[in-house]
């Protein structure tokens, strides 16, 4: 049986005044994302209409890549410890597609 690809599309609210440590950090979590066996891509965009605004939208191959990710060391300790109170708001979607 084989499993299918997951997206995830992650809308970040950054609070004022902390979007260079955000970006800063993101360069190494989108590095090490990348190089992850199951990544299939790991992009970051920023809105044209609110700087602060940055979306991320990411693809591995199953469910099980993503939980690889998700309990990486580098993702708890830069994303989660380091980013996150960096945040006004995180909304995170998990998809699959279907077109």
């Amino acid at each position: 049986m084989s499993q299918k690809a997951v997206y995830i599309y992650a809308k970040w609210q950054v609070k004022e005044g902390k979007l260079d440590t955000v970006l800063y950090l993101m360069k190494e979590v989108a590095e090490k994302s990348s190089k992850e066996e199951g990544n299939l891509f790991y992009n970051l965009h920023q809105s044209q209409q609110d700087e602060n605004t940055l979306i991320l939208f990411e693809g591995y191959t199953d469910k099980d890549a993503v939980e690889i990710h998700r309990n990486s060391e580098y993702f708890k300790n830069l994303v989660l410890e380091k980013i996150v109170p960096l945040l006004e708001s995180r909304e995170v979607i998990v998809m699959d597609k279907i077109l």
